[in-house]
Order: C-alpha cells, then sequence, then structure tokens
C-alpha cells in the first residue's frame, strides 16, 4: 500500500472529511486531495504533521509502508 493510500485510510477511519483535515492543517482541501491523489507529494515536516493530526506513529507507517510490496 502506498502513502498515500494509508494516510487517506487513516483518515477515513477517523471520520474526518479532507476539508476538517485541511482545516486542522491550516490548509486549503486541495493540498490533501493532492497528496492523497498523487497529484503531489508531501516533504518530510508536512508528513509528520499530517501523521500527529491523525494520530498515527510516523515511524510505524513508514516501517509498515517498508514492508508491503508496491
Amino acid at each position: 500500500m502506498r502513502l498515500q493510500e494509508l494516510l487517506a485510510k487513516e483518515r477515513r477511519s477517523m471520520g474526518l472529511t479532507q476539508t476538517e483535515l485541511a482545516e486542522r492543517l491550516d490548509r486549503p482541501q486541495s493540498f490533501v486531495s493532492k497528496y492523497e491523489t498523487g497529484e503531489r507529494r508531501l516533504d518530510v515536516i508536512e508528513f509528520l504533521e499530517v501523521a500527529l493530526i491523525l494520530q498515527l506513529n510516523p515511524g510505524k507507517l513508514l516501517a509498515e509502508l517498508a514492508k508491503s510490496p508496491e
């Protein structure tokens, strides 16, 4: 599973819309949409911000990503 898919899945499991997550990030909704669809990539700081808001352990998330083949 790709990072975008993992983050989108976690967002949905928390019951958050893209708009609600974007508000918590102080970003436009299009920011969330673009990284979830792969139109843009997250830098490390952005990834950490998203992970923390979604109450995810960034290290565990990356380890899970590393285990799964593309």
